[in-house]
C-alpha cells in the first residue's frame, strides 16, 4: 500500500463515475481506512488538508509595486522638478498626495487578500475517521486521499470525496451550485457531467442536513473544489475600468508633455536663449501640464461616492469600484437570493387532473407531518403551505422513514376509522407502485390513458422549472399496526406537490431600471436550464440565448468571447465557467458587474470590473467583493449604478478642466516664449498658477450633477477627454494670444506688468470656467455646490490679491493701472462667453450601447 501514487487526487469525472470499490483500489485504500503510519506518510506526501493562499507580498513591494505605475511616476518627477526650481510648497503637497493615496491602496489590498483567509474557515476543524480499524476524531487538516470519514447531519464535509454508505443522506451545496434545493447522495458509479449532478460525490465545505454517510476521500487541500477557488482568488485580479482608464490617462499626458517640452526647448535653442533658462522653463511646463492634485481629488470624490452609497444600502470595500459600478455595461448575477427568494416553497398540489387538489394536499401534509425522521426541507414546504389544512382528525400509527434506496417515505394513520398508507417520494417511483388512480368523481383503475395523461403532466411542470414529488395511498386493515417496505405496493396514486424557488415581487422591475440604465443583465445560475427559464417567463425578462455548462465546456476563449455577448441565461455552470463567462465579456470590451454570494461565487466576484456581495453571503464571497449590498435586491444595484455615475461625473470636470486649462495655459507660454523677448511667466510663477487653480477645484467632489449624466453607462475614454482638450485648450490659448498682443502693442508693458496681468487673466479664466463647462447644459440652468464656489471664488480672490498687494513683490508681480485691469476683464468675459458657446461641442461623447462599449488601454 505505502508504494501506491496517491500524490495527486483524481480527476473528477473518473472519481465519481467509478464505483466505491474501483477507487478504494486505486487509492490503496479499504472501508475499514488507513493505519496511522499510512496515513502520516500520505500526509507529509500530499500535505495538509488546507487551501494554500498565496505568497502575500512583503509591504515595501506593495509600495514599489505603485511607484511604477506611470501616473505616480509622473507626479514624482513633477515633484523632483518643483523642489529643483524652489517650489518647495508643491514639491511637499504633490509627495503629501502620493503617500497617502498609496496608504490607501495598500490597505484595500490587504482587505482583499483576507478572501483566502476566509475561505480556510469555512471547512469543518475535526472529522470522524477510521484509523487503525476504529473511528477517531482527526483534525481535518490532517485528511489525505484514502481516508474513510463518518458524516452525520450538521457536519461539514472537511474534504472532496465518494458516497461509500448513506442513509436518508441530503447535502446542502448551494454555496457550490446555487441551487436551493437539497440534493440526494448515494452511492454508485455516475455519470454526471457537473458537479450539481452527481449523486455520488461529496464537496468539501458543503453540508449534510439530513440522515448519515461514510465518505472516501479522494481530494485534499488545493486539490479539492473549493481550492481551486482559492487558487483563483490567489491569482493577480485584473485591472478595474478605473485602473485601465488611469493609465491610459497616463499616456495621454506623457504625450502631450513631451510635445510641450520638446517644442519649447527646440525652440528656444533656435532663438538661441541662455540654454539653463529654458531648460528650467520647460520643466516648469512639464510639472504645469501634470494634475498634481488628481489622487487627492479622486479620493475625496471617491469617498463622497462611498458615504452617499452606504445611505444606500451599500458598503463599498475598494474605492475605484464606485466609478466601475458607473461604468457597467452588463451585470452579471444569479438567480438565487437577487431574482427569487432563496428558499422552497409548496407551488402547487394538482390531482391528476393538473388542478390544484385538497385532497392531495391534505394527504401530503400528513405524511410529512407524522414522518418520525428529521424533516426535510420539502417536507417544511408542504406544512407551511398546508398551515390552512387541519391534521388533527388524523391518529399516527405507524411509518416507513425515507431513505434514498427508495426515495419516498410512507405513513400508516387513521381518520374516521379508515387506516391508509400514504406514500410520497419521487415521482417516478409512486407511479411505478401504483395500480389505481384518484379523481374528482372516485378511484378508477391506472390504465395507460391516464398513465399517459400522469406522465405528461410531471414532465411539463418539470420543463417549467418546477421540482415534483407524489403522493398515493392504499387503504389496510383497521387492525393493522406496523407496515414495512414490501406493504408500498397496489398504491392508489393522488397527485404532485410542486416546489420553487419563489421569485422577487421587485425582480423584474429592478431589471427593467438596469435595462433602461443601458445595462444588460445577464443570469448566470447553477441550476437546469428549465429552471432558469421558468423563472425569466415568471418574470417577464427579456433575455436573448442559452448556454449550459455543458455547452461552455467546448467553447475555445476566442468562440467564448463571440456566445456570450448574445447570450443572457447561463444554466448548470460551474465555478470556473463563471470566471471564464466574466473574463469573456470583459475581452469583449464590456465593463462587467457580477453579483454573487456563496462560495463558488467568490472567483467571479474576484475576476469582474466590479463584484457585489449580498448581504447574508458567506465570508469568502464578502471579502473577494469590492462592494456589498446590505439587502439582496437588484434595486440596489441601480441605486450605486447611480451614484457611480454621478461620482464618475465629478471626477471628469476635474480631468476635463485640469488637462484642457493646463494644456491651454502651457501652449500658450510656450508659443508665447518663442515670439516674446522674455518668459510670459516665470518658472515659480508658472507652478503658482497650477498650485492656486487645482487647490481652487477641490470642491469638485462636491458638487451637483445633471440628471441626463446618470442615465447611460460612461466611463474615462481618452479619445473624449482628448477632444475636450484639443477644443477647450486653444480656445483658452487664443484669448491669452490675444492679451499677450494688448498688453504688448496696447500698453507697452513692461515683463513684470506683463507677468502680473497675464497671471490675473490666466487664474480668472481657468478658475471661472469651471461655472460653465461643469454642465453641458446652458450654465444658469444648474446651480453647483456651495462647496464649489467657496473653494473657486476663493482660490481666484486670493491669487488676484497675491498679484496686485505687495506680498507678489516677492514672486516679481506688480500692482496694475485700473485700464489693464478693465481690458483684462473684458477678455475674460469674452472667453467664458466662447467656453459656453463651444461647450457642447467640446463634450459630446459617442453614446455607449451594452454590446458596443469599446476598451481603450
Amino acid at each position: 500500500m505505502s508504494n501506491h501514487p496517491i500524490g495527486t487526487s483524481l480527476p473528477d469525472d473518473a472519481f465519481w463515475s467509478a464505483s466505491a470499490a474501483e477507487l478504494l483500489s486505486k487509492l490503496g485504500a479499504t472501508a475499514a481506512g488507513l493505519n496511522s503510519i499510512e496515513a502520516q506518510r500520505r500526509l507529509l506526501d500530499v500535505g495538509r488538508n488546507v487551501v494554500a493562499g498565496p505568497v502575500r507580498r512583503h509591504i515595501g513591494a506593495k509600495i514599489l509595486r505603485r511607484l511604477v505605475d506611470p501616473l505616480v511616476a509622473i507626479l514624482i518627477v513633477a515633484a523632483i522638478v518643483s523642489g529643483a526650481v524652489g517650489d518647495l510648497a508643491s514639491c511637499a503637497i504633490i509627495l503629501v498626495v502620493i503617500t497617502v493615496s498609496i496608504a490607501i491602496e495598500v490597505t484595500q489590498e490587504h482587505n482583499a487578500e483576507e478572501a483566502v483567509e476566509a475561505l480556510k474557515r469555512t471547512v469543518a476543524l475535526h472529522a470522524a475517521v477510521r484509523r487503525d480499524g476504529r473511528v477517531v476524531e482527526t483534525l481535518v487538516e490532517e485528511l489525505v486521499p484514502g481516508d474513510v470519514v463518518e458524516l452525520a447531519a450538521g457536519d461539514l464535509v472537511p474534504a472532496d470525496g465518494i458516497v461509500i454508505e448513506a442513509t436518508g443522506t441530503q447535502t446542502n451545496e448551494a454555496l457550490l451550485t446555487g441551487e436551493a434545493f437539497p440534493v440526494d447522495k448515494r452511492p454508485g458509479p455516475c455519470a454526471a457531467t457537473s458537479p450539481a449532478e452527481a449523486f455520488s460525490a461529496f464537496f468539501g465545505g458543503t453540508a449534510l442536513v439530513r440522515g448519515t454517510a461514510v465518505m472516501l476521500v479522494t481530494g485534499t487541500g488545493s486539490r479539492t473544489r473549493f481550492g481551486g477557488i482559492a487558487a483563483a482568488l490567489g491569482s493577480a485580479q485584473p485591472p478595474g475600468a478605473l485602473e485601465r482608464s488611469l493609465h491610459a490617462f497616463s499616456a495621454l499626458i506623457l504625450r502631450l508633455t513631451g510635445f510641450m517640452v520638446l517644442f519649447v526647448l527646440l525652440a528656444h535653442l533656435a532663438f538661441s536663449r541662455p540654454v539653463l533658462e529654458s531648460f528650467l522653463f520647460a520643466l516648469a511646463l512639464a510639472v504645469g501640464m501634470t494634475p498634481e492634485l488628481l489622487p487627492m481629488i479622486m479620493t475625496v470624490t471617491l469617498s463622497r461616492g462611498a458615504v452617499r452609497m452606504a445611505a444606500r444600502k451599500v458598503v463599498v470595500k475598494r474605492l475605484a469600484a464606485i466609478h466601475d459600478v458607473g461604468a457597467m455595461t452588463v451585470l452579471c448575477t444569479d438567480k438565487t437570493g437577487t431574482l427569487t427568494q432563496a428558499k422552497i416553497a409548496l407551488a402547487g398540489h394538482p390531482g391528476v387532473d393538473g388542478a390544484d387538489s385538497t385532497r392531495v394536499l391534505e394527504l401530503a401534509a400528513v405524511n410529512s407531518g407524522f414522518e418520525s425522521k428529521q424533516r426535510g426541507a420539502l417536507d417544511n414546504a408542504i406544512l407551511a403551505g398546508a398551515a390552512g389544512v387541519s391534521r388533527s382528525d388524523w391518529r399516527y400509527i405507524a411509518d416507513v422513514p425515507f431513505d434514498f434506496d427508495r426515495r419516498r417515505a410512507s405513513v400508516l394513520v387513521e381518520k374516521n376509522g379508515r387506516r391508509l398508507l400514504i406514500v410520497k417520494g419521487a415521482s417516478e417511483d409512486i407511479l411505478s407502485l401504483a395500480m389505481q388512480v384518484e379523481t374528482k368523481d372516485g378511484v378508477h383503475p391506472l390504465d395507460d390513458r391516464h398513465r399517459a395523461a400522469i406522465e405528461k403532466l410531471c414532465h411539463d411542470k418539470c420543463a417549467q422549472g418546477l421540482r415534483s414529488i407524489a403522493v398515493g395511498w392504499r387503504e389496510f386493515p383497521a387492525t393493522t399496526q406496523s407496515v414495512g417496505v414490501a406493504d408500498e405496493t397496489d398504491l392508489v396514486f393522488a397527485g404532485f406537490c410542486l416546489f420553487v424557488d419563489p421569485p422577487k415581487e421587485t425582480a423584474a422591475a429592478a431589471i427593467k431600471r438596469l435595462e433602461n440604465a443601458g445595462i444588460r443583465v445577464k443570469i448566470i445560475s447553477g441550476d437546469a436550464a428549465p429552471t432558469v427559464r421558468h423563472l425569466v417567463e415568471t418574470l417577464k425578462i427579456p433575455a436573448r440565448g442559452l448556454l449550459t455548462g455543458a455547452d461552455i465546456a467546448k467553447l475555445g476563449d476566442t468562440a467564448l468571447v463571440h456566445q456570450v455577448t448574445k447570450t443572457d441565461l447561463f444554466a448548470r455552470v460551474s465555478p470556473d465557467q463563471k470566471t471564464r463567462i466574466i473574463r469573456a465579456l470583459r475581452a469583449g470590451g464590456h465593463t462587467v458587474g457580477f453579483v454573487g454570494d456563496g462560495i463558488n461565487d467568490a472567483p467571479a466576484l474576484y475576476a469582474a470590473d466590479v463584484g457585489l456581495a449580498v448581504e447574508g453571503a458567506t465570508e469568502v464571497a464578502r471579502a473577494a467583493a469590492d462592494m456589498i449590498m446590505l439587502e439582496a435586491d437588484l434595486h440596489v444595484v441601480h441605486d450605486a449604478v447611480e451614484e457611480g455615475r454621478r461620482t464618475y461625473a465629478n471626477i471628469m470636470k476635474y480631468l476635463r478642466m485640469g488637462t484642457s486649462s493646463n494644456f491651454g495655459n502651457m501652449l500658450s507660454m510656450a508659443v508665447a516664449s518663442v515670439f516674446i523677448p522674455f518668459l510670459p511667466l516665470t518658472p515659480i510663477q508658472v507652478l503658482l498658477n497650477n498650485l492656486i487653480y487645482d487647490l481652487s477645484e477641490v470642491g469638485i467632489p462636491y458638487d451637483t450633477v445633471e440628471r441626463s449624466t446618470v442615465r447611460r453607462p460612461h466611463g474615462l475614454e481618452m479619445s473624449e477627454l482628448l477632444r475636450f482638450t484639443l477644443i477647450m485648450g486653444p480656445l483658452s490659448s487664443v484669448f491669452d494670444i490675444a492679451a499677450f498682443m494688448i498688453l504688448l502693442q496696447g500698453f507697452h508693458a513692461t515683463p513684470d506688468v506683463f507677468h502680473t496681468a497675464w497671471f490675473v487673466e490666466s487664474m480668472a479664466t481657468q478658475i471661472l470656467v469651471i461655472f460653465f463647462i461643469r454642465s453641458s447644459e446652458p450654465f444658469w440652468k444648474g446651480r453647483p455646490h456651495r462647496v464649489l464656489v467657496v473653494t473657486s471664488l476663493g482660490g481666484l480672490a486670493f491669487a488676484i490679491a497675491f498679484a496686485l498687494t505687495p506680498l507678489g513683490r516677492l514672486l516679481g508681480f506688480v500692482p496694475l493701472a485700473p485700464s489693464i485691469l478693465l481690458a483684462m476683464a473684458v477678455l475674460v468675459v469674452g472667453y467664458l462667453a466662447a467656453a459656453e458657446f463651444l461647450k457642447r461641442t467640446a463634450m459630446a461623447h459617442r453614446r455607449r450601447h451594452f454590446g458596443v462599449h469599446h476598451r481603450h488601454n
